[in-house]
């Protein structure tokens, strides 16, 4: 179905209520203000052992503010509320509502739901608390990198079909900001998956609006609604290639960046369920640290580009001093000196205190990634020309020694020494995961030739890989891309899906689960590879 929105009325009253839209005939409301109620379900995150913040969206009839109250139970009938809390929301959060409640026990799964002041209740949610002492056994879903209209949210609702999934994580990419026939194109549009509004978003309530067309599938509310999720952002949050001072996507006539990234964040922080703090650390028992980080907006320097090298008068030479130089500039950082330290000191004390695995999540990929000198003989002779010079830059930056993606880790030596090192230094039981790439990667990542952790890269849940530019079989650039990356161990550049990590006191293995199709309502899926790594190896096998 085509999500149909009067985007000036939404601009007028500040609110809309597209979770009605699951409504059969809500189609044909003249009005998108009319929508009222609790328009987009329920949500949780930011678990701890004794507190989860508990999330909806409520506009009230006569859409001026409401106070909504939260309720927590351990049964679904409520018989006995256990905690609870209440917050007044308004316009001025887009009618969103965050409460966290607290004085639950760990480990535990309970029921929540809000109360509205009418008496009316939201749908029932459930969640769960992390885990105290000794764990046995924790399960992660994975997901990156979901573009509404290249098709259906099926590894969301693969995922929610599950019943052992203890927390999923999200790692970026959540929704994408680009105006509806750009990317994808019209021609690979899924019909009826076409978010709002019909423009690239660039104005807080472009934001808003946005994130409400994305929380008004059916699939991503009931995983929401099922498993407390920990969230960040990576670039199309805000716009492709962000950094703190601007972006490739952002143009000087759309505005002042920091208007357009205030606006991003800001809505971001409404519609998600996540706290304020830009990087935060979950204990989950003595099993596992996990971290959620910030690689984008706030410290990122901005990336290197390949393009104006590749266009100099002596490409080669111009590619070799890029690489003797301000290649490895240290001052290029991720994440900035400021996070760059706390979480040093956040691992540290994780692994003091007899942690047994320290779990990082970056946007994107850490692993040393070449592009192979075959790749050329991957495109069709009638291939686009887009991907025909971005094999050619890869090859050219290959043959220099250097990488082919400047925006991700590889673009940042100095800083993934730096962390490595550190991860190396403590003694830590490194598990990177990551997303952004759209395709699926198991690294072994090192420093200085030691072994230092492993990363888990993530597929896209629906956004497309290598395969949508390429005429080959994939294995030939899986083999291609394995032979020429020595960190590199397996990878699927052609496949859609999320991960399922399994954490024990020994051992951490990962499942990169595909879904058979995009294109249809399904939730078929297989493991396609599984990778383990034992405790006090830093290697997978």
């Amino acid at each position: 179905m085509t999500i149909r929105i009067d985007r000036r009325s939404f601009i007028v009253t500040g609110s809309i209520g597209l979770g009605a839209f699951a409504i059969p005939g809500f189609a044909q409301t003249p009005n998108v203000a009319d929508a009222r109620g609790f328009t987009h379900s329920v949500a949780s995150g930011e678990p701890t052992a004794d507190s989860v913040l508990l999330w909806t969206r409520y506009v009230p009839t006569t859409g001026d503010s409401a106070r909504l109250t939260a309720e927590i139970s351990e049964t679904a009938d409520f018989a006995k509320v256990v905690s609870g809390g209440a917050q007044i929301t308004g316009s001025w959060r887009d009618f969103t509502s965050k409460i966290t409640v607290a004085g639950l026990k760990p480990g535990t799964r309970y029921y929540f739901r809000f109360v509205a002041p009418d008496g009316s209740f939201s749908p029932v949610g459930r969640t769960k608390t992390l885990p105290v002492g000794a764990a046995q056994s924790f399960k992660v879903a994975i997901f990156s990198c979901s573009n509404m209209p290249f098709g259906y949210f099926n590894a969301y609702a693969h995922a929610a079909a599950r019943n052992d999934i203890d927390l999923a994580v999200h790692l970026g990419d959540y929704y994408y900001e680009y105006q509806p026939g750009v990317y994808p194109p019209v021609k690979d549009v899924v019909g009826g998956r076409t978010p709002q509004p019909i423009a690239e978003i660039v104005q807080l309530a472009d934001y808003r609006l946005r994130l409400a067309s994305y929380r008004s599938d059916p699939d991503l509310q009931k995983l929401h609604s099922l498993v407390p999720m920990i969230v960040q952002w990576d670039d199309h949050e805000s716009t492709n290639d962000s950094w703190e001072g601007g972006a490739q996507n952002h143009q000087k006539n759309e505005g002042e960046w920091s208007t357009r990234r205030s606006a991003a964040m800001q809505a971001y922080r409404e519609w998600m369920p996540i706290s304020d703090e830009p990087w935060k650390a979950y204990s989950i028992g003595t099993l596992a640290t996990l971290f959620r980080t910030e690689t984008r907006l706030i410290g990122r320097t901005k990336p290197h580009e390949l393009a104006p090298l590749l266009f100099s008068a002596d490409p080669a030479k111009a590619l070799v001093d890029f690489r003797n130089g301000s290649w490895q500039d240290p001052a290029s950082s991720m994440m900035g000196s400021q996070q760059e330290d706390w979480l040093a000191h956040a691992m540290r004390a994780s692994v003091q205190s007899g942690t047994k695995w320290q779990v990082v999540g970056f946007g994107t990929i850490m692993g040393k990634t070449k592009t192979p000198l075959s790749a050329e003989s991957w495109l069709g002779p009638d291939a686009d020309p887009r991907a025909k010079a971005y094999m050619r830059a890869g090859i050219a930056a290959t043959k220099a020694g250097l990488p082919f993606n400047l925006d991700a880790w590889d673009g940042y030596p100095a800083a993934r020494s730096r962390f490595l090192k550190s991860a190396q230094g403590m003694g830590a039981n490194l598990v990177v995961l990551s997303g952004d790439s759209h395709n699926a990667w198991a690294y072994d990542l090192g420093q200085d030739g030691k072994a230092a952790g492993v990363e888990f890269a993530g597929q896209g849940v629906t956004s497309p890989g290598f395969e949508s530019a390429l005429g080959v079989d994939p294995k030939i650039v899986a083999k291609a891309l394995v032979d020429t990356n020595p960190e590199l161990k397996w990878c699927d550049t052609s496949r859609r899906g999320y991960m399922a990590m399994t954490i024990t006191p020994t051992k951490v293995s990962n499942d990169w689960i595909f879904v058979d199709t995009i294109k249809t309502p399904s939730v078929a899926a297989t493991i396609g590879h599984t990778a383990t790594v034992m405790r006090g190896r830093n290697v997978m096998g």
